[in-house]
């Protein structure tokens, strides 16, 4: 896919269970689309957060409110220990409690997230930044199947929303609570969030989709979404 070929007024604001059931299942059980190129794989405690926005996928670098990344599992977790959460100039603190990520067609759990904040120094003297950190993690597929309270997550491979806390509502901040529709047998949910500068019709004029939503062959025929 040409990154040329994004309509004007093109916004990546997943949802969370846009993250966990549709980028971080796919990329855990490796199908689907290249999603690299929207959430590249990335050692993000190799970095300090300021480096990370330039490091983001190619179809999203100038998004200047949120950036995404695949965290792999280090060498530490895998054996059982802590993950180690230091930068060169500081670390990643959790902060409060786990919380769930539903789906919004069934109510079921499909994953877990953790939020974190960045400070600059050496715990436990360090010094809070804006920079904060959601990561998602997905729960076992198998656990979709079953009654049981325990839930087993996926620790191979995470990923993150990486953003500065703000006292201004960003973009993200705004959207509404998702919304069903029906396509054919199937139940969709379609964000009702900004609707894009491309208006193809009225039936997306609300919805701002994920990169793999649209039809480019289709799409390239109208041009009122070709780039300036």
């Amino acid at each position: 896919m040409d990154k040329e070929l994004l309509p004007t007024g093109y916004r990546f604001y997943p949802t969370e269970e846009e993250l966990v059931s549709f980028y971080l299942q796919n990329k855990l059980n490796n199908t689907g689309p290249d999603i690299h190129s929207v959430i590249p794989l990335l050692h993000i405690y190799d970095y300090t957060p300021s480096d990370l926005p330039k490091l983001g996928g190619e179809y999203c670098p100038e998004d200047g409110e949120q950036w995404f990344f695949f965290i792999p599992r280090q060498e530490k977790e895998a054996r059982g220990g802590r993950p180690n959460r230091l930068t060169a100039r500081g670390y990643w603190k959790a902060t409060g409690s786990p919380g769930d990520v539903y789906s919004s067609l069934n109510h079921q759990v499909i994953g877990r997230k953790r939020s974190m904040g960045f400070y600059v120094g050496r715990a436990p003297y360090g010094n809070k930044t804006v920079w904060k950190m959601i990561e998602y993690k997905a729960i076992s597929q198998s656990d979709h199947e079953t009654s049981t309270t325990t839930i087993q997550l996926r620790e191979e491979l995470s990923l993150c929303r990486i953003y500065k806390s703000s006292k201004w509502l960003r973009e993200f901040d705004r959207r509404p609570v998702p919304s069903e529709a029906v396509i054919g047998d199937q139940a969709v949910v379609h964000h009702q969030a900004m609707a894009a500068t491309c208006n193809i019709n009225q039936h997306i004029n609300t919805y701002v989709p994920a990169v793999w939503d649209y039809n480019w062959d289709e799409l390239n025929q109208f041009d009122i979404c070709k780039r300036e």
